[in-house]
């Protein structure tokens, strides 16, 4: 009765500007364009309707049904609004002379357990279209297909255990979806792509706790919290982000279970190192057409059932040496498209299976730095897809040269004169197995000797000898601050 009292002063303040010989019986006419029908005793909709009506309310009545076209003589609705009757069933044709509406409101009846498919088939003018607190146990696929223009859409305090996949796919225009005080606790999935939502509150989905599928994709979102999820660790096992604005993370920690995440397509230029801290069970992360530049060095450590990584098509520059070496049973790496130039030493050794690499589409810089790589390239071109596009694009004289296809004599470092340390105080020289190498040096002339040994399994083990004069005794000679090294470039 308090709902009744506030909707009555809402319209009294029009003034009563329309003869009460006009208005419907038992309604009250407040003016010539809205009409309200609040009387317990009614028992069926008013017929003498006037044509100049826009807002018609029905309220607090003992209407049960609503047959075929009942409202044909007032096809120029544009608010209709049935609240706390007596409702059991609706005619999927009763709404159908009432092209215009605009705004829908199907609220408060204990008895409504259903709707039929095609009951708001040619209310394609809709913008507003409230549901809640009936009975509704489930919604038929379809149902909103011809929604095209709905903004609002409520379905709170429901029954509500389920709904259809694909059930708000033509709703492109939805800015507000309440699905709030229903049954949903045992939903599985859960499919809002390709809408345009651009906020998510923090524990919107916290009733979902048997929420396994969350598909997001193609809405507007330009961050994301596992907040949405409450304060409890869930039971998600897949989740998509792809084809938002995203252009910040926060951790994902409470989503223990989570096994598959999709982020391709947003505008992610960083991410957290704790992104993905304790969600051990991750097995396929896509990263791919982002912005990124660079990776945490931790951000997958632990992730040890992780079988793909693809990082397809971002700005990456360098990775780190130790940035996959949990990740011993990875099935598919996909680093293609970004600006690598080479890979660090032991970059590629950590993975103890056979996998699959797409490495083409970077600048690779072929010179003596890439020597690592090219002996895994080589060793492993079984491995690695499309090795025909792995291309060199430095120096000019490799350039558009497949990576395979240079000998790796031809991998070295151009040094200037100016750079270049004087060699003419060492000597080499071989007997059996042994190579001694003899250098001359002044007492307080700096010089560092490193002397390399490749395995044929790729790996190197260095040793560092250098002189090092003792300042004490070099105070009054010239020292230099950066001596180079013998092999300076390797």
């Amino acid at each position: 009765m308090g709902l009744t009292l506030f909707l009555v002063l809402l319209l009294c303040h029009k003034g009563n500007t329309e003869s009460k010989t006009s208005c419907p019986y038992t309604c009250q006419c407040f003016s010539p364009v809205q009409v309200l029908c609040a009387d317990e005793q009614i028992t069926s909709l008013p017929s003498n309707l006037s044509k100049e009506v826009k807002d018609f309310i029905i309220m607090t009545t003992k209407l049960e049904y609503l047959f075929p076209h009942t409202l044909r003589e007032s096809p120029q609705l544009t608010k209709l609004v049935f609240l706390n009757n007596a409702l059991r069933s609706i005619h999927a044709q009763a709404f159908e002379n009432l092209t215009e509406l605009q705004e829908l409101e199907i609220s408060g009846n204990p008895q409504l357990d259903h709707l039929f498919l095609g009951t708001f088939s040619k209310q394609g003018n809709l913008t507003k279209l409230l549901l809640n607190f009936n009975r509704f146990k489930t919604v038929h696929p379809g149902m909103f297909d011809s929604l095209i223009q709905l903004e609002t859409l409520q379905m709170k305090g429901n029954v509500i255990s389920a709904l259809p996949t694909f059930l708000f796919m033509n709703l492109q225009n939805l800015h507000v979806l309440d699905l709030s005080e229903n049954k949903l606790e045992e939903l599985i999935k859960l499919h809002l792509e390709w809408n345009r939502i651009s906020e998510l509150a923090d524990g919107v989905f916290s009733v979902l706790t048997e929420l396994k599928v969350l598909n997001l994709r193609g809405n507007l979102l330009t961050t994301f919290s596992d907040k949405v999820f409450g304060f409890e660790s869930f039971n998600l096992k897949e989740m998509n982000l792809k084809d938002n604005k995203l252009t910040a993370l926060s951790s994902l920690g409470r989503l223990t279970s989570l096994s598959d995440i999709i982020l391709s397509s947003n505008q992610l230029s960083k991410l957290p190192e704790n992104l993905f801290t304790n969600v051990t069970l991750l097995e396929n992360v896509d990263l791919s057409e982002n912005h990124l530049t660079s990776l945490p060095q931790r951000i997958f450590s632990n992730l040890c059932g992780i079988k793909m990584i693809n990082l397809h098509k971002n700005n990456l520059s360098r990775l780190d040496a130790r940035l996959f070496e949990d990740q011993d049973f990875i099935q598919q790496l996909y680093l293609s498209d970004n600006q690598l130039e080479t890979l660090p030493l032991g970059f590629l050794d950590h993975f103890a299976i056979q996998h699959t690499v797409r490495l083409h589409g970077n600048p690779w810089k072929c010179d003596c730095h890439m020597w690592y790589l090219h002996d895994w390239v080589v060793r492993n071109s079984q491995d690695i897809e499309m090795p025909e596009r792995m291309l060199c694009e430095s120096p000019g004289f490799l350039r558009r040269r497949t990576v395979t296809s240079v000998d790796k004599d031809e991998l070295v470092c151009q040094v200037s004169k100016s750079t270049m340390p004087d060699l003419s105080s060492c000597s080499l020289q071989a007997s059996s197995d042994t190579i001694i190498i003899n250098c001359k040096v002044e007492k307080c002339s700096p010089l560092t000797v490193k002397v390399q040994f490749q395995e044929d399994g790729g790996s190197v083990e260095e040793h560092i000898f250098k002189n090092e004069p003792e300042p004490f005794q070099c105070r009054n000679k010239t020292m230099i601050e950066n001596p180079s090294e013998v092999f300076p470039d390797d």
